[in-house]
Formats: structure tokens, sequence, C-alpha cells
């Protein structure tokens, strides 16, 4: 990331998104949280307990994108990705898209988001430091 805000480092953010995967629940647990910080208000998190006692687990994360909403969907031993094509707030297209694909194109949208916003930029700082 350059220090004046100008540019944001994709590759260094979508690895930062990556960290720390080989626990799956922990992961969407840790990227929904590491999303929050960055994006309050425009990121939307589901979560449901598995059982009447156990813990509220995330199953659904969701970003608006511009014209894209990319989601990721937990069901605590898989995961799904996809972005949908949106026109007006109407879903016009889904697509299933792998992992790696779908971290590229969140990362995409926080650096855009990030030209935009000293507080995004601020946010995503923190994010790759910690």
């Amino acid at each position: 990331m350059a220090t004046d805000g100008a540019s944001v480092d994709i590759d260094l953010v979508a690895s930062s998104l990556r960290a720390d995967a080989s626990d799956l629940g922990a992961y969407v647990e840790g990227l929904a949280a590491k999303l929050e910080d960055v994006l309050p208000g425009r990121i939307r998190v589901e979560r449901r307990r598995r059982g009447l006692r156990g813990p509220k687990a995330v199953r659904r994360i969701a970003i608006d994108a511009g014209d894209c909403r990319l989601e990721l969907l937990s069901d605590g031993g898989s995961l799904e990705t996809r972005c949908s094509r949106l026109s007006g707030g109407i879903v016009l297209k889904n697509e299933v898209l792998e992992t790696d694909a779908w971290l590229a194109a969140v990362s995409e949208a926080l650096a855009v988001e990030a030209g935009r916003s000293e507080k995004t930029r601020q946010a995503l700082e923190r994010l790759l430091i910690n």
C-alpha cells in the first residue's frame, strides 16, 4: 500500500484476506470481521446458530460493489462464492466463482472504495498491518 493513500496493492489485500484459511470456520469468521471493519454499512453478514445452544456462525457475507454483489455462503464445512450482476437492485445473473477469484474481486472492490474514502483506506491499512 502506498503511504500517500493514492494506490492500494490489490495482491497484498487479497493475501491478507486469504490468511489463515486452514480452519474454515475461523477463516470465515475472521474474514467477516475484517470486512465489517473495512466496509461498515456496506457489508451484510448473516449469522445463525448451529443447534439450540451453539454459537452463532457466519452463514453469508454479501458486499455490494457497484453493479455486482459478491457473496460468500458457508455451511460450516464448505464455501460457495459467487458474483451477481445487478441492475437497479435486481439480480440479473449469478456466477459461481472460485474462492481465489472471489477474493480478488473483493480486493479490487476494496481498492476502489479506498480510493474514494479516507476512512476505508485507513481501515485497509489496519487490516494489512494486523
